[in-house]
């Protein structure tokens, strides 16, 4: 006991995407060594995948809800030009994941037979679906995880508490502070739930599971580096008027590595105010826009809700037509917002977007587990791609300010008036 005691105590100390890289090693080599053990061993994989689906649906209602009803009535608004590239941007994200994923579709391998399932025929269905979904009982949503119906109720109660009391409005944030506590102990767990899900899933179905995971992944951040190198870019020229790459590059140095290794959008933040400070940029901006950006600029989540999803909907066999796609867009860029501030929050989100496609919670959730499996790498770049983008998208309309360019004036107007 006391030779493994400085064992424990050394992998504890370890971050949590390195303990996750432990696990899914020692997972594969159980595996392969002997896959007759690494089956007994699926039960933790079963665990932490129900543990998940318990806390998803309380998650999004009380975020949601805090989010909205903290939101001061008397709160300058003066940053127009900065959100709508936040929101042109996470759209945009949106659309790339999307037609990256028609492009090179993605099919996962489920452990749990899907014949029940009745796909919608057409964007008809689907817009139906919402809608039914939407004016749900509000404890029959919390019970079915019909997470359209919890989002619905979770605007409205926001928008009704933001005219309450102080004290009830920190009962919400309390209360969204204890559900993320206890969703951040969850995933503390996913080492040992992820080396139980793939040491099973490989010794039953074998290891070409894992060429799966890895096209995944590479659409995943091939998407975010389509973002970071051609979109981004192309909507800092649209607003400067000038060659944005040698700002994005210098952004992407300072800024984007940093969150890649911290993995933490909120972490991240001092560092882009820092970059900014040092790029000259109007401070009473960026001390307002950088933060704002790290809760509702996530062009990352809204990559991986999208693909993630339809990689969902390419396994079950469900057709998607055009009109549907770009409803798709529209709900990864929404529910993108509201992502976790925990590693892999934007993946207890994609339950969300599966359930515009009539797809289980049983089964969202299980693509919810392979995306912390890949999660060592796909966190990381939609981190560095959330936390980066605010730094260009600030910059980007503080030049067009200071160039006179049309709508700089008004910005630098509104700012100056912040």
């Amino acid at each position: 006991m006391t030779a493994s005691s400085p064992l424990l105590r050394g992998l504890a100390r370890l971050s949590l995407i390195s303990q996750i890289a432990i696990g899914l090693v020692l997972a594969i080599l159980l595996a392969w060594l002997s896959p007759d053990t690494a089956r007994q061993f699926g039960f933790l994989g079963e665990i932490f995948v129900t543990g998940l689906r318990a806390a998803a649906p309380i998650l999004v209602l009380v975020l949601v809800v805090a989010a909205i009803a903290n939101q001061r009535l008397d709160q300058p608004t003066n940053m127009r030009p900065i959100l709508l590239m936040y929101v042109y941007g996470t759209i945009g994200a949106a659309l790339i994941g999307v037609v990256a994923s028609f492009l090179f579709p993605s099919t996962l391998t489920l452990t749990q037979a899907t014949t029940e399932l009745a796909p919608p025929s057409g964007i008809v269905e689907v817009l139906k679906n919402l809608l039914f979904s939407a004016v749900t009982n509000p404890v029959r949503a919390l019970l079915d995880a019909n997470f359209i119906g919890i989002l619905v109720w979770a605007l409205g109660l926001g928008i009704a508490m933001r005219t309450g009391s102080d004290s009830t409005r920190a009962v919400w944030s309390d209360l969204a502070a204890g559900v993320s506590m206890i969703v951040r102990i969850i995933i503390r767990f996913a080492p040992i739930g992820i080396f139980g899900l793939v040491s099973f899933t490989l010794a039953t179905t074998g290891f070409h599971v894992l060429k799966e995971y890895a096209h995944l992944l590479a659409v995943l951040i091939g998407s975010m580096l389509v973002v970071t190198f051609g979109l981004n870019p192309l909507m800092a020229y649209w607003k400067m008027r000038r060659n944005p790459y040698p700002m994005v590059f210098r952004v992407v140095r300072e800024s984007a590595i940093t969150a890649f290794f911290t993995r933490s959008s909120a972490a991240n933040i001092p560092v882009n105010l820092e970059l900014c400070k040092r790029m000259g940029l109007h401070e009473d901006t960026y001390s307002i826009a950088i933060p704002l950006g790290a809760t509702v600029n996530m062009a990352g989540a809204a990559i991986t809700i999208s693909v993630m999803t339809l990689a969902a909907v390419n396994t079950l066999g469900i057709q998607v037509d055009l009109l549907t796609a770009l409803l798709l867009c529209i709900v990864a860029s929404v529910t993108a917002c509201g992502a976790a501030g925990v590693a892999g929050g934007s993946l207890l989100l994609i339950p969300l977007a599966c359930n515009m496609f009539g797809i289980s919670d049983d089964i969202a959730m299980q693509v919810v587990a392979i995306g912390f499996i890949i999660g060592v790498l796909q966190d990381s770049f939609e981190t560095a791609l959330n936390s980066h983008t605010d730094v260009v998208f600030t910059a980007a309309c503080d030049h067009a300010a200071q160039s006179g360019l049309p709508g700089g004036q008004a910005f630098r107007a509104d700012a100056d008036d912040v």
